[in-house]
């Protein structure tokens, strides 16, 4: 198969779908990689780090698009790139299709393969390759916080650990998942004081269990919710549900009730966002404030990191990669089911339930396809 990867379109996107290391590993399974010209300069690889792995640099990103049957990348397809898309051409990437209609339509219309990291399972129901990108997003997510938090960024100017005399901070962490945990650790490890909001009881004794005193542990209602921001200095917004878009557990009324000048970061903005007022900001102007609350809404938060994020996501999506790569999607899907839900979107139809929901659109069990 002829694998390729581009540079990233997104605005301040630094990470790149496929490291050398990864080039050398399809290659030694028998396929061509092809990458286009400076894609793995924002991670610090250079062109001359893939061609000594045997990788093919190509000059422009349509080039590798139209010579590859295969295009690995980090985040999902921008309009620029529709045009690109080519029929039956695998696409593994980032999707969040629950929050971009039209990518949806256009994967559909060009009747592409593709597969979306954040909805492929793993073996104990998690999303093994979503999770490493959620740990760092829940670690930057309270560094985000704790700098919008100063004056100068328009933030009440609390420091999160507080000093000797000085109340601490308090954060507030809407879901209890991988980047709820992961954000929870910095923040406690910053001196705050850390409320974690979940609605799976099993896993909130379990963090009672091990971080005790440290955590105050809280049932997800509305208006545990409500009470909690209110008196919250910040408050991250960790809530996941795969495939579809997140529920919007902060509303616009909730930020009058709030204290001037805290802050949300909202991590789920990939999938729309828990909080009604959210919209996508870039890394240069990260923030907005709304009713006097700041927000912050970077919807590629692991790029800023990219070195790091680079080497933890390629090591996660790798092995899928080569599978489909040797065996064809259909063939990889058939031998591991943990696989399929993976596939988004397949030759013209819709495979993705939560998607077809979330838009009310046509869904086709990929089973019956392939």
């Amino acid at each position: 198969m002829k694998v390729g990867t581009v540079t990233e379109v997104k605005k301040y996107e630094f990470r790149v779908g496929l490291t050398p290391s990864n080039a050398r590993e399809y290659i030694a399974n028998g396929h061509e990689v092809y990458v286009q010209a400076g894609a793995g300069v924002g991670s610090s690889f250079s062109d001359e780090d893939y061609t000594a792995v045997g990788a093919t640099i190509l000059p422009t990103a349509k080039d590798v698009w139209e010579k590859c049957n295969m295009i690995v990348k980090v985040k999902e397809p921008l309009t620029q790139e529709y045009d690109f898309m080519q029929k039956d051409q695998i696409i593994y990437t980032f999707l969040h299709l629950a929050a971009d209609k039209p990518l949806t339509d256009a994967l559909i219309a060009k009747k592409t393969k593709a597969v979306a990291y954040e909805t492929i399972r793993g073996k104990n129901g998690g999303l093994p390759l979503l999770k490493p990108m959620s740990e760092v997003a829940g670690k930057l997510s309270v560094q985000a916080g704790a700098k919008s938090l100063e004056k100068p960024q328009g933030g009440s100017g609390v420091l999160l650990g507080g000093v000797p005399g000085v109340a601490k901070a308090n954060v507030v962490i809407i879901g209890a998942g991988v980047v709820g945990i992961s954000a929870m650790k910095i923040a406690m490890g910053m001196g705050a004081n850390v409320t974690i909001i979940d609605r799976d009881l099993d896993r909130l004794s379990y963090l009672d269990d091990i971080y005790g005193q440290r955590v105050q542990t809280m049932y997800s209602t509305a208006y545990n919710i409500e009470k909690a921001i209110t008196e919250a200095d910040l408050v991250i917004g960790a809530v996941l549900i795969p495939g579809a878009a997140a529920p919007k557990l902060i509303k616009r009324e909730h930020l009058k009730k709030m204290k001037p000048g805290s802050v949300i970061v909202d991590v789920a903005v990939d999938q729309g966002g828990c909080c009604e007022t959210t919209k996508a900001t870039y890394h240069d102007a990260p923030t907005f404030i709304v009713d006097g609350i700041v927000h912050y809404c970077v919807a590629n938060m692991p790029g800023a990191v990219s070195q790091t994020s680079t080497s933890a996501l390629t090591n996660a999506t790798l092995a899928y990669g080569v599978k489909i790569a040797n065996m064809g999607l259909e063939a990889a899907v058939k031998s591991d089911e943990l696989l399929l839900p993976g596939v988004n979107c397949y030759q013209g139809k819709l495979t993705c339930k939560e998607v077809a929901d979330d838009f009310s659109m046509e869904y086709t069990d990929l089973k019956t396809l392939i």
